[in-house]
């Protein structure tokens, strides 16, 4: 008798338009940055990339994508020179991911 695999932890995220236009923008950083180094793009940020995409403004991420998402996130906070629009916006993604987080003791 085997035992099921466990669930996979999923958060729902809900984006503003500007929110997701910051998130949009930092994936597809990663993804160009990859191309023109003549790497493969990461899957993560792929898979972000599309679920941002895919019409409405709820995501529902994986809790790796979660943390991925969090981390690209506070990266791109701490860059000198990033727009006090993109600022606002991806502070208050990164505090929603991390509360997410937290809230499922994933942190």
């Amino acid at each position: 008798m085997s035992s099921q695999p466990p669930e996979t932890e999923t958060h729902e995220v809900t984006l503003s338009r500007d929110e997701q236009w910051v998130v949009h923008a930092i994936l597809a950083d990663y993804i160009d940055d990859a191309i023109d180094s003549d790497e493969t793009p990461p899957a993560w940020a792929v898979e972000l990339l599309e679920a941002v995409e895919s019409g409405d403004n709820t995501e529902v991420l994986t809790g790796l994508q979660t943390r991925r998402l969090a981390d690209a996130m506070g990266d791109y906070l701490e860059r000198e020179g990033i727009p006090d629009r993109d600022r606002v916006h991806g502070s208050d993604v990164a505090d929603r991911l991390e509360a997410h987080l937290e809230s499922h003791g994933t942190a």
